[in-house]
């Protein structure tokens, strides 16, 4: 039996994004475009400038001097010897607690600007992703959007790239995110997305996961 995420990826073709996302950066050498590092503590790695790594590291550029990462859409400037270690979260930090339903998705009712909306947490999709109904209905003038094909199952079909003014799941509010607007496609949830997950910390223990801003 085909399962409700292969569904929806049968409509929304995004690139797959990794979820790991580094805690801890060293860096122990420096050359003209590249950077020696190690990541969570694990081996040294030489990274070369545009190379991404699975833990959400880029390196932007790098001398002899320092080089210029971007950890996790953090842009962090680190010399010889330094290390960055992310901030340890406070009681107080916007966190939500999600968990599976029977078939292992986490579905949970936000809202998107405001209005509700629910969502099902995809980290395969690249944008937060909703349909053309759901966008009239809260309001979103998504022909104003940045026009664009996407491809589905049915062939190339129109959709509109938009900024959100703000995404809501749980105690978690996160402003201005980027997402597609579906135009002649019905989506059972709209899709929860990186361009709203990669500023979390994601910790999955079984049929639970737990979201945590990072900023």
């Amino acid at each position: 039996m085909i399962s409700l995420r292969h569904c929806i990826r049968a409509f929304l073709l995004f690139p797959l994004v990794g979820v790991a996302l580094a805690t801890d950066l060293s860096v122990v050498g420096l050359f003209p475009g590249k950077a020696v590092v190690t990541i969570d503590g694990g081996a040294i790695r030489t990274l070369s400038v545009g190379e991404k790594t699975a833990e959400g590291v880029t390196l932007i550029s790098s001398d002899r001097d320092s080089a210029t990462f971007d950890i996790g859409g953090q842009k962090k400037t680190l010399q010889m010897g330094q290390q960055y270690s992310a901030a340890v979260r406070s009681a107080s930090a916007q966190s939500v607690t999600l968990n599976a339903d029977g078939n292992g998705h986490f579905v949970v009712d936000g809202q998107i600007n405001g209005g509700t909306i629910r969502f099902l947490l995809d980290t395969g999709a690249t944008l937060v992703a909703l349909s053309a109904a759901d966008a009239g209905r809260l309001g979103i003038d998504f022909r104003k959007g940045q026009p664009s094909l996407m491809n589905t199952a049915n062939g190339p079909a129109p959709a509109y790239r938009v900024k959100l003014d703000s995404v809501r799941v749980g105690g978690i509010t996160v402003n201005s995110v980027d997402a597609v607007v579906m135009e002649g496609i019905v989506l059972p949830f709209a899709l929860l997305g990186m361009s709203f997950l990669n500023r979390m910390e994601m910790k999955r223990e079984g049929q639970t996961m737990v979201l945590v801003r990072r900023f």
